[in-house]
């Protein structure tokens, strides 16, 4: 899909009251006469979602919770703009005629109101990791039957997809995705045992949520994204490496045959990548701060230690695995990670709930979104089961 720089393009934003959403509406303001929008969502933060409905004039606002609907509708009373709530409605939101969708919906959530937009056609910008690697196969063949894109948003993936030249596939030997290690890199595994959600979510570069934050400090973020460049650049778990680079300059790297090894480097800034799918074909303007090499001095790299990190083990035995395997390791994070931020479980046992998730699960094939629905559900009462009866603490 081409863009035509004399029309605005239409877009929806999928989450736009989280972190990347916010980003994304502080860019189409900067340009507002380039865009028209269609649709907004949030979780539940009511508030926030008529504010900046009612800045971006959208069509639609659509609050996930429920029980927040008349909040809502009455925060929207006389502004034109129509509300709508639940689960069908932010389906309904992806269906809206926009040419860009952005899907920022954190976790599981997101992946029904993606799968719609796929099937619409449109240039997904993804930056909901779980959609992938939860149904990684199935988005993707939709996506192909569709005509659907996906432009990664992900600054990793984003990265990538920056420099990986697509004609000559046949000379691209690996990828290599880079990680900061998080706030616990330097720590012994006896202090991360300690770690409280407080210095979890401190993430030394980069101002994320907190779900997203502690998947950093444990490096399930990058098993995540292990599984996830697997399906948007169709390439095996092998040919996918992972590098610890503490200063989060160099985003990605794609090697070649000839021994070269193009990166993408900027400041860790959420607007470099999302612009650069919301301008997709072209490049538009982003306020990130720009990188100055002299002053940064140096870049380090650094294998991941296993042992303190196994989340990354985890991912890549779940994408060997294949089937459901991939959407229990998500779904089990997921539940281990509000467990640790409500002081449940601690932080090591984050990895545990879900290894032992993964073990009591057989992995099945996924053959339609209800499968995924369905697998997704039982993987969380399983974790859940494994926190409440300490079976988790007692295996430490």
């Amino acid at each position: 899909m081409e863009r035509n720089p004399s029309k605005p393009r239409r877009v929806s934003i999928l989450g736009s009251t989280g972190s990347v959403g916010c980003n994304t509406v502080s860019l189409i303001e900067a340009e507002p006469e380039s865009y028209r929008v269609e649709a907004l969502t949030a979780h539940r933060n009511v508030e926030l979602l008529a504010e900046q409905a009612k800045r971006l004039r959208a069509k639609f606002a659509v609050i996930a919770e429920e029980s927040h609907y008349r909040a809502l509708k009455s925060a929207l009373a006389g502004s034109g703009i129509e509300p709508g709530a639940g689960q069908e409605a932010l389906v309904e939101a992806a269906t809206l005629p926009a040419d860009w969708v952005m899907a920022a919906i954190v976790g599981a959530a997101g992946l029904a109101p993606t799968l719609a937009a796929v099937r619409r056609g449109a240039l997904v910008a993804l930056a909901n990791k779980e959609v992938l690697v939860c149904a990684g196969a199935l988005v993707t063949a939709e996506a192909k039957t569709h005509g659907a894109r996906f432009l990664p948003v992900d600054s990793e993936h984003n990265a990538i997809f920056q420099v990986f030249d697509e004609p000559q596939r046949h000379a691209i030997e690996r990828i290599i995705l880079t990680a900061s290690g998080g706030p616990f890199r330097e720590r012994s595994l006896a202090e991360m045992e300690r770690m409280s959600p407080e210095q979890a979510v401190a993430h030394p570069n980069w101002r994320m949520g907190a779900k997203i934050s502690v998947d950093s400090a444990t490096m399930m973020n990058k098993g995540l994204e292990v599984i996830e460049a697997h399906h948007l650049f169709g390439l095996p778990s092998e040919r996918i490496e992972v590098v610890v680079h503490p200063q989060s300059v160099v985003h990605g790297i794609v090697c070649y045959s000839d021994g070269s090894m193009l990166a993408q480097l900027g400041s860790p800034d959420m607007r470099t990548p999302i612009a650069s799918t919301l301008g997709w074909p072209d490049r538009i303007g982003a306020p990130s701060p720009r990188l100055d090499l002299a002053t940064l001095a140096r870049l380090t790299f650094e294998a991941p230690d296993p042992q303190r990190f196994p989340a990354l083990r985890l991912a890549r035995n779940a994408l060997l695995e294949g089937g459901t395997a991939p959407t229990v390791l998500n779904a089990a994070n997921e539940v281990a990670v509000a467990a640790f931020l409500e002081r449940r479980i601690g932080f090591l046992d984050i990895a545990r709930t879900v290894e032992r998730t993964l073990d009591a699960l057989p992995t099945r094939a996924v053959e339609s979104l209800d499968d995924v629905i369905a697998v997704d559900r039982e993987a969380r009462a399983t974790a859940e089961r494994a926190i409440g009866n300490g079976t988790v603490v007692a295996a430490q």
